[in-house]
């Protein structure tokens, strides 16, 4: 061991870490490299962390970008709390170091800084912070650099002894300072290599072992920042090469950069020769930066365009090589003194870095660019500088130029922005898009014509581009390592023995005429790729095109499936690597047919390369390739080649891709082919697989199927494994994430209640991050027109607990879905708010679609539909679905109530504002969804606990429900409105809100309360309001028709929208009402004598009329005008007829009452009594008689009961009852007002009395409705009675003196018609 002297202190540590963490954060786009990078650096067992490391990454960008100090600071504590919880990786040590630099904590930032130090040294020295390294850590190693120096030269010396007879005649020196590391390792020994291998992996342990030693001894310094006791720098650590054996740290003082081989303190003997050899061999420096950024300090990354990309000896030629021997030789002295002032410039400032060379030494000589007139080597083919790519120091061959004037090859400026870059790398300027331009054909022809004036074998790109990426979502930041490293040569060495083969089979396949040779070349390339290690001069031999075009004539030409299997992998491994190798493929339209034809006939390792090919969607689909797409999908693909993609991974790639294509038709026939063919199981399993591009793309297919087909929701509800999918949420786009959102939005509108609350606990539960957590965060940034969705899911997350007294999460979902509904800049924003709301009801068709609206209508009478829905439900269902349906109704019940309680909390009922402001929209869409959301709530006002909410409903929502209700043709539209009204009318404010609005719903109410119960009940409500009871009931004259020619007029009735009267003369008229007039349709006298009742059958739409002829006839009335079926011989006058299907009952000229059947017998019943009037009810025939008694005959038994006895006559005068009426079980009887009371009001079951009319007018008919008793009178008046109250409302008047005979309603009960004895016909209307 050996002891460092020297010690540190804190505020040294102090000043180089907290610049470090400064530059850090003020680097977006740095810290986004270093996140990538760490993000790799996790093993599988630390996977788990990755969830909350991702959100503290988001946490600490929002903060840096956010100004309010309240929230950094809440947002700070949120993280920091996050990671110290949670398994300690270099990772999280990092983020809390940044963490604690924002929170002004510098000590705990540099100890979090320096624990990244601990953990993985390697990492953090070569790729985080070389610079810091440099600064704090290699003042302290260089005893240990020294020693590896000395191991590398006795190493290097017994190979230069061996050499001295090499017919190069290098020395020593040359050997050290000119060779090349490819004949250095060329004239190697096995065992010389394999000695300078194992030398530098001990070097890189014992450079490990002594970052994780001072990084301890810099934190205990820190700790004892107050220096209460002394520490002593810790001892060296030389394990590796002589244990127990220290070194004093002032040994050597002045050790040479050249003998050290120092590259961001690792020492790499290969290295240390090339770079001193490009270095000695360059006369000047090109300032292009590196093709990727390498992992150096800040201050390098800000002076990036003062960097130096050396030349690599392996592009200059033996002869070349040779000249610079001779002449580094004959200037020994000169070169000394220029590399003693490279050293102590080096030693002084650590963050000096040499860049990597991008070449390899196995190429032939490549031609740089002339710089300053002053090329190496001869200069005689160089290219000009405007031929060669700054980046890839190489001859162009696909040209692009940036907007700012700098011209790029395409694939290494598309490497740059793939990466993360949104600068031009040589001026930094920030580039306003990413989307490459065309080629630059000027200067393509330029260099063309170069070409063809110097002719040499110049090299058009570099062969260490990097692999194509295949999971574009999860980019691998990796450090640039030299092309050209010992593990590489020595590989390359040990395949020399097989590359002529390769070689060989090459040719074979390029050059040769028979077929069978051709496979068999297929066959060695497939079987060399897999066994041995791809190297770049391997690759960039087999992407050339003549071999490409070799492969493609394989596929034209060949039958053998194993040899296609074969070409299909190899091109896709190339083509995956090499970018020039898909253009190639996609030349010749031909050859894309050919692929694609293959495919579909069953070879499904195609559709990896069809993949590759990167089609667009429209070719896609005129590909037609759907069918092989999802048998792919379908099947199990256990014979597959391994390949770079699975076949299933490509197919569902390929899949989501045509589904977005624009045309609705198309895509939604390509949905039910997927759906019939019952591969949604398989496209679920997806949702498993290894890549997360492949989980994304399943998620989209899915959630499409779900929309379009909502049987599809519960298999994918059963069968889907979330996880992977909340695992992708953090790492992925913000468009694959709403994906994600929308996806699990659409996955919980399942039928069944308790089945989506177990979904939302699995997305709220599963991964180790809180999904509600990153929800909240990805709402803030999420666009406007996919807020709603977010907010919605949130909002279900949260709900599933008691609503408590406060939620972060529930606020902001609330507020989100609020300023969305506002914001009518966004129409489709508010839409989707809308319609969020809604779906919180909870209830939803098998298809998916919310069941709000007809719930409502249930709720408020109209059930038809609701029971036609759930007629078609069940028939969809299984017969088990629904076992306990009376369990699902308390979930969705107990669901409804939690939602609509914190929507209408929120803000004392904010939600209530921004409906009103959506219902006045023109937009029919935004307006419904508005309404129905609004109806839901209010209706819910009456459900939930009353917190003082209704008022604000009703001071937002009453004029639109009332305007809605007035205007709407929809009766279902009315009908919601009434669901609203009953809500409001419950709360005595609302009731006089209501009051007050009467003369705009009154004429709605009476069109409604036949159909709808909650009509009839609001109308009911209102009627017993004291200041509303008048204007409820209030008539007007319509028309009045004068029939004195034929008499009076004795009897009228309505059957649908016609009045049929019959009159003294035998008349018979139908009218029809129109508008405010009644209309002659038609005037039949058939009777000979008076017609003196008419009677309705409605089943049977027959018309029956009895006449003082003794005969009754029937009408059929069906037709607009009515014709005599039948005439039936009564045999004596007919006063009074009601009618049954078999017999009718009729009051004879003497006693009693006739029944007669249809078949001719007849017989009289009651002959002790004079009737003057009947009533039919139920089999019971009710008398009126003219004693004013009423009795009531069972017709069945023939049983005689009496309801009210008869009176003598007063003064010889008779009081008959005129009149008798059966409504509801109640029997009404009209006469003179003998004790003051001219209506009574009998049970028909106990024959009891039960009311009275207190009228003193002598009462000659009656009519009854739901609500009303019309009583027509003598002296030519109609009295208006309330039904409940039993009190008079109004009086009609006919204009003359007569008497009212007869009143008849028409079905609606909005019109009355009355006959009188002068011979009108009046009618009446609701005012």
């Amino acid at each position: 061991m050996g002891t460092a002297e020297a010690g540190a202190t804190s505020t040294q540590i102090l000043r180089h870490t907290t610049a470090f963490t400064s530059e850090i954060i003020s680097q977006s786009e740095l810290r986004r490299q270093f996140f990538s990078a760490l993000r790799c650096k996790l093993l599988p067992s630390d996977q788990l962390t990755l969830k909350p490391l991702n959100l503290a990454v988001e946490t600490l960008e929002n903060v840096v970008s956010t100004p309010n100090a309240s929230a950094q600071s809440s947002s700070l504590r949120l993280a920091q709390k996050l990671l110290v919880s949670y398994p300690e990786t270099a990772f999280s040590s990092f983020l809390l170091s940044l963490i604690y630099s924002l929170s002004n904590e510098p000590i705990n930032s540099s100890l979090c800084l320096l624990q990244v130090f601990n953990l993985d040294p390697s990492f953090a020295r070569s790729e985080l912070a070389p610079a810091l390294f440099e600064e704090l850590f290699l003042v302290h190693f260089l005893p240990v650099l020294q020693r590896f120096n000395e191991q590398r030269l006795i190493i290097l010396s017994s190979l230069s002894e061996n050499a001295s007879h090499d017919a190069d005649d290098y020395s020593i020196c040359d050997l050290s300072v000119v060779v090349p590391c490819s004949k250095l390792l060329s004239k190697m020994s096995g065992d010389q290599a394999l000695e300078l291998k194992e030398l530098e992996r001990n070097y890189e342990e014992v450079l490990d072992e002594n970052c994780r030693v001072f990084a301890r001894y810099f934190k205990e310094v820190l700790e004892n920042s107050d220096e209460n006791r002394s520490i002593n720098p810790p001892e060296l650590v030389f394990k590796q090469t002589e244990k127990g054996e220290g070194l004093d740290y002032h040994e050597d003082e002045n050790i040479k950069t050249k003998e050290l081989g120092l590259k961001n303190g690792r020492y790499n003997p290969i290295w240390a020769e090339r770079e001193r050899s490009a270095e000695f061999s360059s006369s000047s420096k090109s300032k292009s930066p590196p093709f990727v950024p390498q992992r150096v300090s800040v201050n390098i990354l800000k002076k990036q365009n003062s960097r130096t990309l050396t030349t690599s000896p392996s592009l200059i030629s033996d002869s070349e090589m040779e000249s610079l021997s001779a002449s580094s030789c004959s200037s020994e002295s000169e070169a000394d003194v220029e590399e003693n002032n490279r050293e102590e410039a080096l030693l002084e400032n650590g963050n000096r870095q040499n860049q990597p060379v991008f070449a390899d030494s196995s190429r032939s000589p490549h031609y740089l660019m002339a710089d300053n007139g002053n090329p190496p080597g001869s200069g005689k083919h160089t290219p000009p500088k405007d031929f060669v790519c700054p980046i890839t120091s190489h001859l162009f061959d696909d040209p692009v130029t940036l907007e700012t004037g700098q011209t790029y090859e395409r694939r290494a400026i598309q490497e740059w922005l793939d990466r993360g870059n949104s600068t031009c790398p040589i001026t930094r300027q920030s580039l306003h898009s990413t989307q490459l331009p065309k080629a630059n054909y000027v200067l393509k022809r330029l260099i063309a014509s170069w070409q063809e004036t110097n002719p040499g074998p110049v090299p058009h790109r570099s062969d260490d581009l990097r692999d194509v990426e295949m999971d574009h979502h999860e980019p691998m930041v990796k450090s640039v390592v030299p092309a050209t490293s010992p593990n590489c040569v020595i590989s390359q060495a040990a395949m020399d023995r097989t590359i002529n083969e390769l070689r060989q089979a090459i040719t074979n396949l390029c050059m040769s005429e028979i077929l069978e040779e051709s496979e068999k070349a297929v066959l060695q390339i497939q079987r060399f790729w897999q066994d041995m290690n791809l190297e770049p001069d391997i690759l960039a031999m087999l992407s050339k095109p003549p071999v490409i075009n070799g492969f493609v004539e394989i596929i034209f030409n060949s039958v053998d499936l194993q040899v296609l299997k074969a070409t299909f992998f190899l091109l896709c491994e190339l083509g995956s690597r090499d970018e020039t190798v898909i253009h190639t493929l996609t030349r010749v339209d031909s050859d894309v047919e050919r692929i694609v034809a293959l495919f579909k006939e069953g070879l499904e390792e195609a559709v990896v390369l069809i993949y590759l090919l990167r089609p667009s969607i429209t070719g896609l689909v005129e590909m037609d390739v759907v069918e092989s797409l999802l048998a792919v999908i379908k099947g199990r693909g256990e014979d597959s080649i391994k390949m770079c993609l699975k076949p299933k991974t490509a197919s569902v790639l390929l899949l989501r891709q045509i589904l977005q294509i624009n045309e609705e038709n198309v895509a939604s026939s390509i949905i039910s082919t997927i759906v019939s063919s019952k591969v949604v199981e398989n496209v679920v399993g997806s949702l498993e697989a290894e890549l997360a591009v492949e989980r994304i793309a399943a998620v989209g297919i899915l959630r499409r199927c779900i929309q379009q087909d909502g049987k599809c929701r519960n298999i994918v509800a059963d069968k889907a494994q979330l996880a992977p999918v909340l695992e992708n949420f953090m790492a992925t786009s913000d468009a694959d994430r709403f994906e994600i959102v929308y996806f699990l939005s659409e996955l919980v509108k399942l039928n069944r209640r308790t089945f989506n609350e177990q979904i939302l606990n699995i997305i709220r539960d599963e991964g180790a991050f809180s999904t509600m957590h990153a929800l909240l965060v990805y709402l803030q940034t999420a666009l406007q027109d996919q807020r709603p969705v977010v907010a919605g899911l949130l909002l279900q997350l949260d709900l599933l607990v008691e609503p408590r007294k406060m939620s972060i999460y529930r606020e902001e979902a609330i507020d989100t879905l609020i300023s969305c509904l506002r914001n009518s800049e966004s129409p489709a924003a508010q839409i989707a708010a809308a319609e969020i709301i809604v779906s919180f009801q909870g209830r939803f068709t098998t298809s998916g679609k919310p069941l709000a609206r007809p719930f409502l209508l249930k709720h408020a009478g109209l059930e038809k539909s609701y029971r036609k829905l759930m007629r078609m439900e069940q028939r969809h269902n299984n017969p088990g679905d629904f076992e306990d349906i009376s369990e699902e109704e308390k979930a969705a019940d107990a669901w409804e109530r939690k939602m609509a309680f914190v929507l209408v909390s929120h803000e004392f009922g904010l939600v209530f504002e921004a409906l009103a402001e959506g219902l006045k929209s023109k937009s029919a869409e935004l307006w419904s969804a508005c309404f129905v959301a609004a109806t839901w709530l209010v209706h819910m006002l009456g459900v939930i606990p009353d917190t003082g909410i209704r008022g604000a409903a009703r001071v937002c929502l009453l004029k639109h429900f009332i305007s809605t209700f007035k205007s709407s043709k929809d009766i279902e539209d009315r009908t919601l409105s009434l669901l609203a009204f009953k809500s409001f009318i419950h709360d005595p404010e609302g009731l006089h809100d209501l009051t007050v609005y009467m003369k705009h719903i009154l004429k709605g109410l009476r069109e409604l309360r036949k159909s709808s119960q909650l009509a009839f009940e609001i109308m009911k409500l209102l009627s017993e309001e004291q200041d509303c009871s008048a204007d409820l009931w209030n008539h007007k004259e319509l028309a009045q028709v004068d029939s004195a020619e034929n008499g009076e007029v004795l009897s009228i009735v309505s059957f649908k929208d016609k009045f049929f009267s019959g009159h003294t003369d035998g008349t018979i008229k139908v009218w029809a009402g129109t508008g405010s007039n009644l209309h002659l349709v038609q005037e039949i006298r058939e009777h000979t004598k008076a017609v003196t009742s008419l009677y309705i059958l409605q089943s049977g739409e027959k018309l029956y009329s009895g006449s003082l002829d003794k005969t009754a006839r029937v009408w059929s009335i069906s037709n607009e005008l009515i014709h005599c079926v039948q005439v039936h011989d009564m045999k004596d006058q007919v006063h009074n007829l009601v009618a049954a299907n078999s017999i009718s009952c009729f009051i004879p000229q003497g006693a009693g009452v006739k029944v007669h059947a249809w078949n001719g017998q007849s017989k009289v019943l009651n002959q002790n009594k004079y009737i003057k009037c009947l009533a039919l009810d139920q089999g019971r025939l009710y008398c009126g008689c003219h004693d004013n008694s009423i009795q009531e005959l069972d017709l069945a038994s023939g049983t005689l009961s009496s309801i009210q006895s008869g009176s003598r006559k007063l003064l010889g005068k008779a009081h008959p009852i005129h009149a008798l009426q059966v409504h509801n079980g109640l029997i009404y009887s009209a006469s003179t007002a003998l004790d003051g009371v001219a209506v009574k009001i009998w049970s028909t079951t106990n024959h009891n009395m039960v009311g009275s009319l207190p009228t003193t007018s002598e009462v000659r008919c009656m009519t009854i409705s739901s609500e009303l008793i019309y009583l027509g009178c003598k002296g030519g008046i109609v009295e208006v009675w309330d039904l409940k109250k039993q009190t008079r409302i109004e009086i009609l008047q006919t204009g003359t003196n007569c008497k009212v005979l007869c009143m008849t309603l028409d079905p609606n009960e909005e019109v009355l018609v009355a006959g009188t004895s002068d011979g009108q016909i009046q009618a009446w209307g609701w005012s």
